[in-house]
């Protein structure tokens, strides 16, 4: 089984749980403490057997979470600290980005860091960042508005065709509602632009991993070839989702193998036992709980009697742990709700979230341990990391 880790790149929090994040305000140091972690997290991905380290962008999180705006640039970074380590953004969020400046960014660090970029897609959650950075967003601060959700959408889904033009063909020109490339009637040496060549495109394909939650992308996600993360889903609204992406693919006549092409995220906070994982794991958790629930993270979660939970919901950590949904206890108590997803999803490649706030550098480092050398051996899966592309990094 291939195995990932995803970081949200937040900064060292010594109260998680015991304060309002609204009320929360860190400044410049402590953010750069966060980048510190990340470096040295880096390095212990890499030694016990991590294939891939994917960050996460947010912008102007003064709360202290998320404090990474750009993945692809720090992305660039740690692999100048680690030799076989992939570094993937989950995700940029595509439409608070210039489509084709972020098909140069990403080119150019795949090419100089030798193949070891993963590229991430998704359409973002904060409207805080989507006004500023001039789009939209649907999200749980404005009703989820369906105009805002439309526009985003449209947004994000002619950026991927505009980043996917670029990089596969010498020459390209684009036409949409909200994009035109080139602009009518840019002069040039006496002449008019009626195309434009990308400089650089990457030296090899890109597999292209994005986000699957809404309807719309259940679908859109297998029908244009990207390949799909999962993320706190109860076991009935996965499995659906799971075997829906593998019924696309077949009907496309490009199917997919049991649990390929597919990414289980699971948080994840272990200890020899329940007790001590509670220490650490209870705190991060509700912290975590309390910042994503309203924008409806946690929404697949179901009441007692099976039915849905509001939009908000913030669960309790006892609810994630027995709708398995997040993992907080021992190594046997990781090794059977893994296995309960395995066998469920035939799983190929899990993304393990070790961030939970609070979590200082050195329990982070030993979270990689535990799982890497006591929950897999247990599990009876071999851990399997790809080997690189054949590319040279620049050095």
């Amino acid at each position: 089984m291939r195995v990932d880790a995803n970081f949200f790149c937040t900064v060292p929090m010594d109260d998680a749980g015991k304060v309002a994040p609204k009320n929360r305000r860190y400044g410049n140091d402590s953010v750069i403490e966060c980048y510190k972690n990340l470096v040295a997290w880096a390095k212990t991905a890499e030694e016990v057997g991590i294939d891939t380290m994917w960050l996460t962008e947010h912008h102007f999180q003064y709360e202290g979470y998320e404090v990474l705006p750009n993945l692809i640039l720090f992305g660039q970074h740690l692999t100048s600290v680690t030799k076989n380590l992939r570094l993937g953004q989950m995700f940029n969020v595509v439409p608070q980005w210039h489509p084709l400046r972020l098909a140069e960014d990403f080119a150019i660090a795949d090419i100089v860091t030798g193949g070891r970029m993963e590229f991430g897609v998704g359409r973002g959650t904060v409207p805080r960042e989507a006004w500023s950075l001039g789009t939209v967003v649907a999200s749980g601060d404005n009703a989820m508005s369906a105009e805002h959700d439309r526009i985003n959408r449209e947004v994000f889904e002619e950026s991927m065709e505009i980043i996917k033009l670029a990089w596969y063909n010498e020459r390209f020109s684009y036409r949409g509602k909200h994009f035109v490339f080139p602009p009518d009637e840019i002069p040039d040496r006496g002449s008019y632009v009626d195309d434009l060549t990308l400089i650089p495109k990457p030296l090899r394909n890109i597999d292209i991993y994005q986000p699957v939650t809404s309807p719309e992308t259940i679908e859109y996600v297998p029908r244009v070839g990207h390949k799909a993360i999962y993320w706190l889903q109860n076991a009935d609204s996965q499995k659906q989702k799971w075997d829906r992406y593998a019924e696309i693919r077949a009907e496309m006549g490009n199917p997919v193998a049991p649990g390929e092409d597919r990414t289980l995220v699971m948080n994840i906070h272990v200890a020899k036992t329940r007790e001590k994982a509670m220490i650490k794991g209870k705190p991060g958790h509700d912290e975590f709980a309390n910042f994503l629930s309203p924008y409806g993270r946690f929404s697949s979660y179901r009441n007692p009697d099976g039915s849905k939970v509001a939009f908000n919901h913030c669960p309790t950590v006892q609810e994630s742990i027995d709708q398995k949904i997040q993992i907080v206890g021992s190594i046997d108590d990781a090794v059977d709700t893994l296995g309960f997803w395995r066998d469920l999803l035939d799983l190929k490649n899990i993304c393990f979230f070790f961030d939970f706030p609070g979590v200082t550098r050195e329990e982070m480092s030993e979270q990689m341990h535990l799982v890497m050398e006591e929950v897999f051996p247990k599990l009876g899966e071999k851990v399997e990391r790809r080997p690189l592309p054949n590319l040279e990094p620049l050095i």
